[in-house]
């Protein structure tokens, strides 16, 4: 029985969504979570704060820990890291879930719009990756896992929305670096993203609402391909980009149908795929 129990996770994002649900599955192992988030108070269109969260986390029976963290400002990050080794003694893990997204053509994207999907996907990635990885390298099976899809230079997916395309594939180019960088050292390097929609505030704001959430799957089979990939040797698993669903079909899942968020209603491919 694979399990996370006694992991140290560090989890950017981990206030909502597909950060949250990655955060209560290691939970019901027994992790700890360190919860690196800006959320602190609610939002009207964002569900969940940094604490909620960790009410969360505990219920499921982990042991959270909130960080309130910016990912764009080295010192927050560097801070978040150094409370997190204090509090667990360690970091075993490091899920790279934060992003922004903006999608609109050149001429539309204001410029404060491109700082921001940069300074979080790809600058917040390498940064915080840079950060956790001292740590890492004491770790037994030690992991880093990035939400961001398989590399591609098929220009459908940069024309539309380039601002964001790059910063989400800097996230994916990390993981390919890193993966081979520190692939003597046995931290392995990977990237999960969904086949699907998945359901989250994002979709629901900027995505098409309620109809686009129809079409989608729950934040959960993300959270359940994460632990299948978190819990491999990390000298065998490295320099991979996954898709949830291949992931868990991989782990014997054939049925999906739980993870529909209505039952029955066709599912709409994700970005990148």
């Amino acid at each position: 029985m694979r399990t996370l129990q006694g992991k140290t996770l560090f989890i950017t994002g981990a206030s909502r969504g597909i950060g949250l649900a990655i955060a209560l599955r290691a939970a019901r192992d027994g992790a700890n979570v360190a919860i690196a988030a800006k959320t602190t108070e609610p939002h009207p269109k964002l569900p969940g704060t940094l604490y909620t969260a960790a009410e969360e986390i505990q219920k499921a029976g982990g042991r959270p820990l909130p960080c309130v963290v910016d990912i764009r400002y080295e010192d927050q990050v560097h801070a978040a890291v150094e409370k997190t080794v204090q509090t667990f003694g360690g970091i075993d893990i490091l899920v790279n879930n934060a992003s922004a997204i903006h999608l609109s053509g050149t001429v539309e994207t204001p410029m404060k719009k491109w700082d921001l999907m940069h300074g979080i996907n790809a600058r917040g990635t390498f940064l915080c990756s840079q950060a956790c990885i001292p740590h890492l390298r004491k770790a037994k099976n030690p992991h880093i896992l990035n939400n961001s899809p398989p590399p591609s230079t098929d220009p459908r997916w940069f024309a539309p929305h380039v601002a964001y395309s790059m910063a989400k594939f800097g996230m994916s180019f990390c993981a390919l670096a890193m993966a081979e960088e520190f692939r003597d050292e046995g931290i392995a390097v990977n990237t999960l993203w969904p086949k699907t929609i998945i359901a989250t505030a994002a979709v629901q704001n900027l995505l098409g609402g309620d109809d686009t959430v129809r079409g989608s799957r729950t934040p959960e089979i993300m959270a359940d391909a994460a632990h299948a990939i978190l819990t491999r040797p990390s000298r065998e698993f490295t320099g991979r980009f996954c898709v949830d669903e291949d992931v868990l079909r991989a782990e014997g899942v054939t049925d999906f149908s739980k993870y529909a968020t209505v039952p029955g209603a066709e599912l709409i491919p994700d970005f990148f795929l």
